[in-house]
């Protein structure tokens, strides 16, 4: 019956060995043509299930507007959470400025999805690996170089503001073009091209394989369509993509490395110049690695607590393996000016615009974290650098 639908050009079929079949709805996230193509398909085959692009997390964020009043500033920095939310939230404010521009919601085509799965009685499957096991597992597969352009990448992100024309959105679901477009991506980030596209593909496609019903349809990216039709019906397990990544032990090493390191300078200045040479070594980092870090806190406008707390705490938490002055900047920069209900509401509207993302108490303690942290580190190789030269 299906096979006499005439079905949008977006949408690809594959039967399955068992006799189900699947629809896959290859999308743009910002696309009112995706909107149309996602109804359109579902109303012409009225599936038994409907798979999405979602994990739990990114689908109540999308269908529960009073999400964000829920949040824990608090508990995010205490958990260590604040870097991944900020990442989100940026972006989220690069999609979000190119819907205002197009005149569609980032993830409209989802939400459609969802919606026609109420009307239609389809169950709904969440296809996707939850968000925070991707980005931690995109963060542990960067070098340390990655990571800093990686970060600059993120943060440059806040200040994009070129006109997207819809028509260049549209060619992007284009196979070959997108195809051609995350090559570029593998060029410079290989390893996040496997973790953030090729495991998601596995995940997404084990999930959509094993929604209930014999007419499935799913809504996702057209650049996981390729990916998904090759795994499919693949017999490997997913399971490894679908934990945290083991901590590293070069990492682990590197943060009890510094403290023993600086150590280890102290000592030798003391054998070259005495107790003085030791403790101006000492001064060097406390007014460098603070000073720094104060003003990466500065820069988020931060409160001039916070920017005295950064100051203070920064020579000893870059001494610290377990302790970010970050940490410490963004408690003291909640408890200071603590967002209120109102401002965690408007999260969404405030990271439309790079004033609103400066500005929004939210917002800011996430940056003081960031940028905080970002300070602390460039104060340690800058005093660290000093401090050796003059020591040896």
């Amino acid at each position: 019956m299906h096979d006499t639908v005439a079905l949008p050009a977006s949408v690809t079929t594959r039967f399955l060995k068992d006799g189900r079949t699947v629809y896959l709805v290859g999308t743009a996230h910002v696309s009112r043509q995706s909107v149309d193509d996602v109804r359109a398909t579902i109303a012409a085959l009225k599936p038994d299930a409907v798979c999405v692009e979602l994990c739990p997390a990114r689908h109540s964020a999308m269908t529960q507007q009073d999400n964000w009043r829920r949040m824990n500033i608090f508990r995010v920095i205490r958990e260590k959470k604040a870097a991944f939310l900020l990442a989100q939230l940026v972006l989220s404010s690069f999609y979000r400025r190119i819907g205002d521009q197009l005149g569609v919601q980032p993830g409209a085509e989802m939400l459609e999805a969802v919606r026609q799965c109420e009307q239609t009685g389809a169950a709904l499957v969440l296809a996707d690996r939850a968000i925070d096991i991707t980005l931690k597992r995109v963060w542990a597969a960067l070098s340390l170089w990655n990571k800093i352009k990686m970060t600059a990448h993120l943060l440059a992100g806040i200040f994009v503001t070129e006109t997207i024309d819809a028509r260049l959105v549209e060619d992007m679901k284009n196979k070959d073009q997108l195809e051609s477009i995350l090559a570029t991506f593998t060029g410079a980030f290989p390893d996040i091209k496997r973790r953030l596209i090729d495991e998601r593909d596995a995940v997404l496609a084990r999930n959509i394989g094993g929604a209930p019903g014999r007419s499935i349809v799913a809504v996702v990216g057209a650049g996981h369509v390729p990916g998904i039709l090759r795994n499919l019906e693949a017999s490997g397990s997913v399971e490894g993509f679908l934990e945290l990544p083991p901590r590293s032990r070069t990492g682990a090493l590197l943060q009890w490395a510094v403290p023993i390191g600086f150590a280890g300078l102290i000592v030798c200045g003391f054998f070259k110049g005495g107790v003085d040479h030791s403790v101006e070594s000492i001064y060097i980092w406390a007014a460098v690695t603070g000073a720094l870090a104060a003003l990466g806190a500065a820069a988020a406008l931060a409160h001039p607590l916070t920017i005295l707390a950064c100051f203070v705490g920064a020579p000893i938490t870059t001494l610290h393996p377990l302790i970010a002055v970050g940490w410490v900047g963004g408690l003291v920069q909640a408890w200071v000016q603590t967002p209120t209900v109102a401002d965690l509401e408007n999260l969404p509207e405030s990271i439309a615009t790079f004033k609103g993302f400066w500005h929004n108490p939210a917002c800011r303690v996430l940056l003081v974290v960031a940028l905080a942290n970002i300070g602390g580190s460039l104060g340690m190789i800058v005093s660290g650098g000093l401090i050796f030269a003059r020591s040896m």
